[in-house]
């Protein structure tokens, strides 16, 4: 059994450096490629949604003010995810705030990080783009929500991940998709790829 916890952020901006803070966070545990438990939260980190924020994701400032404390917040999810691998679409973005929120909630956040977008790009290189919505349209993957928001994002990110644990798979199920796997394909040059799925190595 191989599990992986797939996460989003809603955020006030784009950079935990710049004083940005969290809005909400979802996480979706993908068990051998299938979407098995959720996590879902708003959060308050005391820092006000800018209006084209508010009007990007449907997050506002009265629904963050009743929302519990952030630090309360990623004490729930770092429970939730414990010592799991961890994946996000464009992970870059979600694992700055996901180690800026722990850090700032007085914990640490060890996890490695499987990125969607670069393993998109290696592993379907005719995709007309890498954004998750667009994916999500050219493999046929299920509708999950409203576009921006953490649960309906992290939902499609799981789903297009499971859909390249199925791709790696391969019809004869033999091969492999595992975490370490899935690492290793998307730190590779996009010119070896097809060289270490055909080989092993």
């Amino acid at each position: 059994m191989s599990c992986i916890a797939v996460i989003d952020f809603e955020t006030t901006g784009g950079s935990p450096a710049l004083g940005d803070r969290a809005t909400e966070v979802a996480i979706v545990i993908l068990e051998d490629g299938r979407p098995v438990e959720r996590f879902q939260s708003l959060m308050n980190a005391g820092r006000r949604i800018p209006g084209f924020i508010s009007q990007l994701t449907g997050i506002t400032n009265a629904m963050i003010a009743d929302a519990p404390p952030a630090a309360e917040v990623m004490r729930q999810a770092a429970r939730f995810v414990g010592e799991l691998p961890m994946a996000a679409h464009n992970a870059a973005f979600d694992r700055r705030f996901w180690q800026a929120e722990l850090a700032l909630a007085g914990l640490a956040a060890p996890h490695d990080f499987i990125c969607t977008v670069m393993l998109s790009r290696r592993l379907y290189p005719d995709a007309p783009s890498h954004r998750l919505g667009e994916l999500a349209d050219y493999h046929g993957l299920p509708a999950t929500g409203q576009a921006h928001r953490a649960l309906a994002d992290a939902e499609m990110a799981a789903h297009l991940l499971g859909r390249m644990q199925a791709d790696l798979r391969g019809t004869d199920g033999r091969g492999r998709c595992d975490p370490d796997w899935l690492m290793r394909v998307q730190s590779l040059p996009k010119q070896r790829v097809a060289q270490l799925l055909a080989t092993g190595r």
